[in-house]
């Protein structure tokens, strides 16, 4: 769906990165499948068993810090969560045309910032793996503020270690509710994703408009000539 806001209007951009801008499968795939069955054979269950202990466990635990906390799911399964991604990390990729639109804003007047729930040791394995951190201005993770996207007091936070203007920012995430909390802090413009993750069906975004590739949108900023 194309957005209907105008480039010259918007003077920062925040980004997801998780299911965003790097596609949610590697996330998916190691949650649902490959967790699933590790920690099954460990505990002397069959896939299926595990997968559905799991799944209860990450439902009382979904939308708080500790959902993304890697250190928290070690501890609660007794296992080394992090090591276990790197089994799956030829997963981690950029979305169709992510990379090519970071380095468009990163060459533009844009402040651009990633707003991430993920944890640090997740962010630094993806660094390894896509260069990620590089294109941004600055890196602003949850963990380090101590409340999720997903609550008010993270934007009120926000605003003390980012100066930007909120009627005139863009925030782009794949959830809902990140987006919905956003919106009740003031940001302006907000858009979601269609396809966070490759191998799933696209979901509904609601009462958001939903970008299927970032090519769209990088089209925009070269029509408009906002790089420097």
């Amino acid at each position: 769906m194309k957005h209907t806001f105008d480039w010259n209007d918007i003077d920062t951009v925040l980004l997801d990165m998780d299911g965003t801008l790097l596609d949610l499968y590697f996330d998916n795939f190691f949650w649902l499948e490959y967790l699933p069955q590790y920690w099954g054979e460990i505990n002397g269950l069959d896939a299926s068993a595990a997968k559905q202990l799991l799944t209860t466990m990450y439902r009382q635990e979904k939308g708080t810090l500790s959902w993304y906390c890697l250190d928290f799911w070690s501890r609660q399964l007794n296992i080394d969560v992090l090591q276990l991604k790197y089994d799956v990390e030829h997963l981690i990729r950029f979305r169709p045309y992510a990379r090519e639109f970071l380095t468009l804003l990163a060459g533009s007047a844009k402040q651009l910032v990633m707003v991430t729930n993920a944890h640090q040791k997740l962010i630094a394995m993806k660094q390894g793996k896509t260069g990620i951190k590089d294109y941004f201005d600055q890196i602003v993770c949850a963990h380090d503020l101590g409340y999720p996207k997903e609550e008010i007091i993270f934007w009120q936070a926000l605003d003390q270690i980012v100066e930007f203007c909120r009627e005139r920012t863009l925030l782009i995430d794949d959830n809902l509710a990140v987006l919905r909390t956003a919106r009740s802090h003031g940001i302006r413009y907000l858009l979601s994703i269609a396809r966070p993750d490759s191998n799933s069906p696209i979901q509904d975004t609601e009462e958001f408009t939903a970008i299927h590739s970032f090519r769209d949108l990088a089209a925009g900023i070269e029509v408009n000539h906002l790089s420097a």
